[in-house]
């Protein structure tokens, strides 16, 4: 036994366990499940080209050595990113805590208490500094939440205004370039105009629906924007605002002056640089614009018994819903980030807030004041942290990077400087003696900083912030590491149990893969940093392209997109680049089937294309001669099909080279969904089904963890033809040499969460990877037939078997008076969290066991779903007071002296002998969704402020 190979570690099922899981599933090897499964078709005829596999320590040791080679500059480049201090309380308890970073999406709100509870601090914190009405839970990053803002105002336009077709946005030449560049990207397809200027010299025309400014501006003016936005109002012209979330702390908000929406990133409230991500953008708005608002809200709401809960709120203005009606495709949110976000401001409060905001502030003044004292000029008539200095940028620079430290060069007499958190007297006065050696000057010390302002009284903010009691109570290390820790008690991770969501892959992420991220060599390099500074980061990412590349069969990778749906978008924004360079502008359809993802057809939609949905079979696969009828049909306008393999059913379909086929002789491309490429890696791949380009789940398929709902990296993986079209970023040139505008704000996406499946990669090999794969295929078979006879399987493949998930029937059950919700519900009580529910399928459960569950935890599992089918069977319609019904159960029902239930404690709550050893007690009774959205609540707010009267 090979102790040291990663794959032991990440693999459940053990050697000795697999003749008991063959014997089980009817097969003799996994080579002959595997043989029945997938199409011979499409197998791999060799095995994968990687490096070899390397042990945990082979790859920790590797990894710090590839770290060194990252420079850790004192970087002053700002430009949205700034050094911020992640207090070690929230890195030890939030960032490196398994209890928040395995968690997932809390679909299932009773054992999600904690998670939500922070989320709803972080969107009180938006609320409260932004001045705005509503926030949401987190989106990617400031560049897509800007285009998210751009495309809601575009959409609740006035009437007149549609009628009128009224569609040019107008976008302050203040804006930082790589938000720009974003809106370049997403505009087009939607059919907006951008007009680029000087907002004091806009005309405010009616051929303008909104506007969109930057507070402060990229190189640190402060502008005040009250009156600009109140003439806009008269024209019916609606602001967003982009705005540094820690100026809110002393400069007025941009709500207080009439912004329709403000954003930006809260990446400077605790959360490390990256290279780039993942960071925690923020997106406030006003109430009457909820139902545009993209991504998710939480809510409060109550449960059963009346007391307070917490949700997610108004999911039906979500693209899941909407499909291609949707105004967005995002269908995730930042969550560990906006958590840690959320938890830095709790332990600052407001008055820390202040405290660093005026620190920050007074670091530039000061620094203002010593370089006029050497003759330098600040041409910012007001700013907040950053100043632009007149002076010889080459000489500057020359001297600054000698002295390791990075400014922001706009032109070649202009040196901006922005400041954060971490300045110290030390760093102040090597920035003034880099200045004095560029003029030849004795430099001048600091000692003392400065306490006057350098913006207009007018805009000195006079608003309280942060006055509920979570943001004024934890502000000692003891405090907050208990409160972190009662929040984490109330969510069910994988730390805890399997998670067994058919479509999201909630699979080992691995303490070796996750170290890295704690060190300053990797945390803490900006993403403009010049890249002899981040070889390190160079090396690491341009490998993980060439595995990605390697793994796909594709011959180019962009790591950009930062989410599975920026992926999709990504995808098919290269699609239509290609199809526009041959002259095809007017390929605009796409195909896509009726069981297909929500994102697919949103994502289709916001890329410009018109969807035609094709039908799927009975048996799940798709209609083969309804998708050739309809690629005929549309052939001289094809753009392309979206399809995911295996089929979100959970079945390789064996028509899928006929599929892709189809499409070409059509003059489409084919776009896969990676959402199940964890069953392809090392089997088949996406070149050859015939695919042109994928977007990959590197939080699903290549272990990074879901934190909860967040963060994802999606990036797409494309055949030579579409090479040439990945894209770019305006500050630090990427992809091909035809490169579209920039799809996220970072060069190379979250890079930072690359790291770990770079390690997965690494520390697996060609081998592990399909070996995981195999054992992904082994367990979801292995419950499939351990369930049978219990729960019927939806849809199999030609031999009967499942792919990496599977279906279960649960519609039935309906004439004993048990919803699928009830199922969800239920298995709480037995310690695990619910399979996806009604997805793909309304009324269905849709499983996932991942390689990484072992036998014992699926015979668990199993043994939980066959005894809530018992009590189904025991269940009547008449009768709605029963065990399934009324679950979860809580620890205060159990304990209660009043039990009025037709059943006993031991039952609700001890119905197997295994549970009494690891209890998990959901700390609410079932969420009411209805009553929480009617009476929308989505900020800190007692208990009076939302109930009925």
């Amino acid at each position: 036994m090979k102790t040291d190979a990663f794959a032991l570690r990440h693999i459940g099922p053990e050697e000795s366990d697999l003749q008991q899981m063959l014997k089980t599933i009817g097969v003799d090897s996994i080579e002959q499940l595997i043989y029945e499964t997938l199409p011979d078709d499409i197998r791999l005829k060799a095995p994968l080209n990687l490096d070899p596999e390397m042990t945990e320590y082979e790859y920790l040791k590797h990894i710090t050595l590839l770290g060194n080679k990252n420079k850790m500059f004192k970087t002053y480049i700002g430009l949205g990113y700034n050094q911020a201090i992640v207090p070690a309380v929230i890195q030890r308890n939030v960032f490196e805590n398994p209890g928040w970073y395995t968690a997932y999406t809390p679909y299932q709100a009773e054992i999600a208490q904690g998670r939500l509870e922070a989320i709803l601090n972080f969107q009180t914190m938006v609320i409260e500094l932004t001045g705005m009405e509503i926030a949401n839970a987190s989106l990617l990053d400031e560049g897509t939440a800007a285009a998210e803002a751009m495309a809601l105002l575009f959409d609740v336009r006035t009437r007149e205004q549609k009628k009128a077709n009224v569609c040019k946005f107008f976008v302050s030449e203040e804006i930082l370039p790589q938000t720009l560049s974003v809106l370049q990207t997403r505009s087009t397809p939607i059919g907006v105009e951008l007009v680029v200027g000087n907002h004091e010299d806009f005309d405010f025309s009616e051929e303008f629906y909104g506007a969109i400014l930057q507070y402060p501006g990229k190189f640190g003016q402060v502008n005040d924007y009250t009156d600009f936005i109140a003439k806009a109002a008269e024209n019916n012209i609606k602001v967003a605002v982009a705005a540094d979330i820690l100026s809110l702390a002393k400069l007025t908000p941009p709500g207080e002056m009439g912004a329709a929406v403000v954003l930006g990133t809260t990446q400077r409230f605790g959360i490390p640089l990256g290279y780039g991500g993942p960071h925690a953008a923020y997106f406030a708005t006003k109430d009457e614009y909820k139902r545009s608002m993209p991504g998710r809200i939480i809510g409060v709401t109550v449960d059963t018994n009346g007391n307070r809960a917490l949700r997610m709120a108004l999911q039906t203005r979500e693209q899941h819903i909407k499909r291609d009606k949707a105004t967005s495709n995002i269908c995730t949110a930042q969550v560990l980030l906006s958590v840690m976000a959320s938890m830095y401001a709790v332990y600052h409060g407001p008055r820390g807030l202040r405290y660093i905001a005026n620190k920050v502030h007074a670091s530039a003044v000061t620094l203002t004041n010593t370089l006029a004292k050497l003759g330098f000029e600040q041409t910012n008539t007001a700013f907040f942290d950053t100043i632009v200095i007149k002076a010889d940028a080459k000489k500057v620079r020359e001297i600054a990077e000698a002295n390791e430290v990075n400014f922001f060069y706009p032109n070649e007499n202009s040196v901006s400087i922005s400041l954060n958190e971490t300045i110290g007297f030390a760093d102040l006065n090597k920035v003034v003696s880099i200045f004095a050696a560029a003029k030849g000057l004795a430099t001048i010390r600091i000692d003392e900083l400065s306490n006057t302002n350098h913006f207009p009284e007018s805009l000195v903010r006079t608003s309280t912030f942060l006055q509920h009691e979570v943001f004024n109570k934890y502000h000692s290390e003891t405090a907050l590491m208990r409160y972190i820790k009662m929040l984490e008690r109330k969510d069910l991770a994988l730390n805890h149990s399997m998670i067994s969501l058919g479509s999201c892959t909630m699979k080992l992420n691995a303490a070796a893969e996750m170290l890295p991220l704690s060190a300053p060599s990797w945390n803490s390099i900006h993403p403009f940093a010049p890249l002899d500074q981040a070889q390190g980061y160079q090396e690491m990412l341009t490998k993980l392209e060439e595995y990605l590349n390697e793994i796909t069969g594709f011959a180019a990778t962009t790591l950009q997109p930062n989410s599975g749906a920026q992926g999709e978008y990504a995808g098919l924004m290269v699609i239509q680049a290609y199809h526009e360079s041959r002259g095809d502008h007017h390929r605009n359809i796409a195909l896509i089937p009726s069981s297909a993802h929500g994102t697919n057809p949103a994502s289709a939609a916001m890329a410009g294309m018109k969807v035609v949905v094709t039908k799927t079979l009975e048996n799940g696969n798709i209609d083969v001669e309804d998708l050739r009828e309809k690629a005929i049909l549309h052939k001289d306008n094809l753009s392309c099909v979206m399809i995911t393999y295996p089929s979100t059913h959970g079945v390789y379909e064996s028509a899928i080279k006929e599929i892709t086929q189809i499409i070409h002789d059509n003059g489409g491309q084919v776009y896969m969904d990676g959402a199940n490429m964890n069953a392809q890696v090392g089997l088949t791949n996406p070149a050859t089904i015939g695919a042109d380009v994928c977007h990959l789940n590197l939080h699903k398929t290549f272990a990074i963890p879901h934190g909860g709902g967040g963060p994802g990296v999606g990036p797409i993986c494309v055949a030579p033809q579409l090479a040439p079209f990945l894209p770019t970023n305006p500050v630090v040139a990427t992809g091909g040499e035809n490169a579209i505008t920039a799809i996220s704000a970072a060069p190379w996406g979250s890079a930072l969460v690359c790291l770990i499946s770079y390690g997965y990669i690494r520390m697996l090999g060609a081998e592990g990877l399909k070996s995981a794969t195999e054992h992904a295929i082994l367990n979801a078979n292995y419950i499939k037939e351990k369930l049978s006879g219990h729960y019927d399987t939806l849809y199999s493949g030609e031999m009967g078997r499942a792919a990496h998930e599977m279906i279960l029937e649960c519609r039935p059950f309906k004439q004993k008076g048990i919803e699928v919700t009830d199922i969800a519900k239920r298995l709480m009580d037995y310690g695990f969290h619910a399979p996806t529910v009604s997805f793909p399928v309304a009324g269905t459960l849709m499983i996932e066991p991942t390689e990484s569950e072992n036998l014992e935890e699926l015979d668990r599992f199993c043994e939980a779903m066959i005894s809530i089918r018992k009590e189904i069977e025991a269940a009547t319609i008449e009768d709605k007071n029963n065990v399934l019904k009324n679950a979860p159960h809580t620890l205060a029902m159990l304990t209660n002296e009043i039990w009025d239930f037709p059943y006993s404690r031991q039952e609700a709550a001890f119905p197997l002998e295994y549970i009494a050893e690891n209890k998990f007690w959901p700390s609410v009774r079932r969420a009411d969704d209805a009553f929480g959205d009617r009476n929308l609540v989505c900020s800190c707010a007692p208990i009076e402020a939302y109930m009925e009267s």
